[in-house]
């Protein structure tokens, strides 16, 4: 299965394969956040494929506003094909806008989906628009990780766990690759491709 991962900002090159027809057959997206709602739709109808997002610390504009066809997978874990799913929005807390938790507020929302986990046996992949503490993030407030985020990846040890928020430049897909126990974090700024 290859599944194409999206979050922060539009990638010309991404649009440029789009068009052309070159981009591999892709069977499922995933969108960690700051990507407007009208580009989630132009995805899904361009690729045909289902996506699912969660909304990063920019998406004031999905408040009023649910890209049709997209769903918004956030405090929710889903099932697709042999794939359970879950997703978690925002990043830390720093002004108060939007979209924006404490420490404490994101543990509370994980800590509110352990019986699904618990019912499922974890999920195979996690996304998220923050990064976890000290695995791809930053000192600043705004861009420091949870680390709620590493506590669930070593309860849990998912296959991915895929974020966005920080942005970078990679020479190639395993400049994004983190190996934290089993799982691999991945940094999908722009975009990425994974298959599973």
């Amino acid at each position: 299965m290859r599944i194409l991962t999206v979050s922060d900002f539009i990638e010309k090159s991404l649009d440029q394969k789009i068009e052309d027809n070159t981009l591999p057959k892709i069977d499922l997206i995933l969108s960690c956040g700051d990507i407007s709602p009208e580009y989630l739709v132009f995805l899904k109808e361009k690729l045909a494929a289902p996506l699912y997002y969660v909304k990063g610390n920019h998406d004031v504009r999905h408040a009023g506003y649910h890209p049709e066809g997209c769903t918004d997978i956030n405090k929710q874990l889903v099932q697709y094909n042999s794939m359970r799913i879950i997703g978690f929005e925002g990043s830390m807390w720093y002004n108060g806008n939007e979209n924006q938790f404490t420490e404490n507020e994101m543990k509370k929302i994980i800590r509110s989906m352990w019986f699904s986990l618990l019912k499922s046996k974890g999920a195979n992949i996690v996304i998220t628009h923050a990064p976890p503490r000290y695995i791809h993030d930053a000192e600043d407030l705004c861009h420091r990780g949870f680390a709620c985020f590493v506590n669930l990846i070593e309860k849990y040890s998912p296959k991915y766990f895929i974020h966005g928020h920080i942005h970078k430049n990679f020479n190639n897909s395993l400049d994004r690759v983190t190996l934290y126990g089993k799982t691999k974090v991945i940094n999908t700024c722009g975009y990425n491709i994974l298959e599973y």
